[in-house]
């Protein structure tokens, strides 16, 4: 089963591994009548079954060759784009913890993980909350700085070997670093999609790379006859 989500706005989002996605496309016709369409962009395709519900997926290392429009399932091209062996830039960020590396195929080949200690918030009122938060503010700083370091020092020389960055963790956190003039080249290779991680450790590094390669798909029910279940099939064959 792949990762699945819920999105903004309804519908849901599910992590399809690039051996996986033919099967998951085919299975997700059968589930809704039949796929009626496909329309292929440079950076998103968009399956519609017969009974309206739709599958998007955002081109991951766009732009997707060989794009158009026809009738039925065609998404060849798309599984032909993720099957490609790709070397990508990982940085996971949460505060006090970060891990940074280059994968190959799915397959983390250098890698620095770093836990730095940030004390937890204070009730406490007064002058003790606002040495504490003193505290907890230069303790964040400098976890962040350790982050930007071992980034530069992992990714930066080897950016021309990569295809691309994927990044995941805290949002704030990863804005920090995109403030860091060092960084700059490699946030600009970012993928949009921001994996949602726990506190980064060599294993979540692991998986995070495996989860890089994936397509997610949004699916969206836009039929009046079709209602929860077959959402819920649709996030279970993911």
């Amino acid at each position: 089963m792949g990762r699945a989500r819920a999105v903004a706005g309804g519908g849901h989002a599910v992590e399809v591994e690039p051996e996986r996605l033919a099967g998951w496309y085919e299975r997700f016709g059968t589930r809704h009548g039949g796929v009626a369409h496909t329309a292929r962009g440079p950076a998103e395709v968009v399956v519609t079954a017969t009974d309206g519900t739709t599958a998007t997926c955002a081109v991951p290392f766009p732009p997707l060759p060989g794009t158009g429009s026809a009738g039925g399932l065609d998404v060849e091209p798309l599984v032909a784009h993720l099957l490609v062996p790709r070397r990508i830039g990982l940085l996971l960020v949460r505060l006090g913890g970060h891990s940074t590396g280059v994968a190959y195929g799915g397959v983390v080949e250098a890698s620095r993980t770093d836990r730095r200690f940030v004390q937890g918030r204070s009730a406490a009122g007064g002058w003790s909350q606002q040495r504490f938060a003193r505290r907890r503010a230069g303790q964040a700083r400098e976890a962040l700085r350790a982050a930007a370091d071992d980034a530069a020092a992992v990714l930066m020389p080897r950016l021309s070997e990569l295809d691309g960055v994927v990044l995941g963790g805290d949002e704030r956190a990863l804005d920090a670093l995109r403030a860091d003039p060092r960084l700059a080249k490699l946030f600009a290779l970012a993928q949009p999609r921001v994996l949602d991680v726990p506190e980064p450790r060599r294993s979540v590094l692991a998986d995070a790379a495996r989860r890089a390669r994936c397509a997610e798909v949004v699916l969206e029910n836009h039929g009046r006859n079709h209602g929860r279940n077959h959402s819920r099939n649709d996030r279970r064959n993911g």
